[in-house]
């Protein structure tokens, strides 16, 4: 009887660890990212909510105090990653993770970069080298409550060039600037990878082709990439070249190019968007 009971309280014991209870995270983790240019921008966070507290103001009522330093979130607090060199608040700072401190106040919020993550709240061991970014931003006041504490990576520009670090919760949001520069790395890109392998050709006179650098090396990479017979019948590139001998002036070539895309579209795949672009070029190249 005795070793029945040892056995059915081991079995009992064995269940127990195993079977054990999962309840929702008072703060969840949260997480937000996206490309701008091509820099990969992500923010990892965790969410505490407003549970009919009063958060931000000056007075003990208050959770959070104006002129009091917060890690911007719960528990390890909220941290910034960016893949590639980057401006944040119009300050230089290198590819790498950083904690987001901020300090609240009535009108704005003291924002502040620290490249050593891993100090979560304990800001006493805050050293000066490692502050990377401090500025001021304008808080944005709103009758609407933002329950839980919600980071978002908005306004990105047409150009992929800038961005807005936004941050929400309870009456309170502000923002934070994030621009990038892919020119150089593309160039650099440029450079190496039109060398080893003409097959690059094409991309690189698109990308002098629309952000205006030298159309006459752009028009020479076009021509040389659709001189390769396995080429002839890629329309879309027919119409970048028809794009760039229009923009050099070249309006005979341009349409005679745009013709044969208007053509190959038809013939290929019916593609109706190189259809229409092909006959707006045209119309508009016969036009002047």
């Amino acid at each position: 009887m005795l070793k029945i009971t040892s056995l059915c309280l081991i079995s009992l014991l064995a269940f127990g660890a195993m079977a054990q209870i999962t309840t929702p995270a008072g703060s969840p983790s949260g997480s937000v990212s996206s490309t701008v240019g091509l820099t990969e921008v992500s923010i990892d966070y965790y969410r505490p909510k407003v549970k009919g507290r009063q958060i931000f103001g000056l007075g003990d009522q208050y959770l959070l105090q104006n002129g009091i330093m917060w890690r911007t979130g719960a528990n390890s607090g909220t941290r910034l990653t960016v893949s590639t060199p980057a401006k944040i608040g119009g300050v230089e700072v290198p590819a790498g993770t950083y904690l987001i401190i901020t300090t609240p106040g009535e009108d704005q919020f003291e924002f502040m970069l620290y490249s050593d993550a891993s100090i979560g709240s304990d800001f006493s061991k805050i050293v000066e080298e490692k502050i990377k970014v401090v500025l001021k931003t304008n808080v944005i006041k709103s009758t609407e409550i933002t329950e839980t504490l919600t980071f978002q990576i908005s306004d990105i520009s047409a150009d992929n060039t800038s961005a807005n670090i936004h941050f929400q919760w309870s009456n309170i949001s502000w923002k934070v600037p994030i621009e990038v520069n892919f020119d150089k790395l593309v160039m650099e890109q440029i450079a190496i990878n039109t060398q080893v392998n003409p097959a690059n050709y094409m991309a690189a006179a698109n990308y002098y082709l629309e952000t205006g650098k030298d159309l006459n090396q752009a028009l020479e990479w076009a021509k040389s990439y659709l001189s390769i017979e396995a080429n002839q019948n890629q329309y879309w590139n027919y119409h970048s070249l028809a794009k760039i001998q229009a923009a050099l002036g070249m309006k005979k070539d341009a349409i005679t190019n745009a013709e044969i895309s208007l053509e190959a579209a038809k013939k290929g795949f019916g593609d109706a968007a190189y259809i229409k672009r092909n006959e707006n070029l045209i119309e508009e190249l016969k036009g002047k």
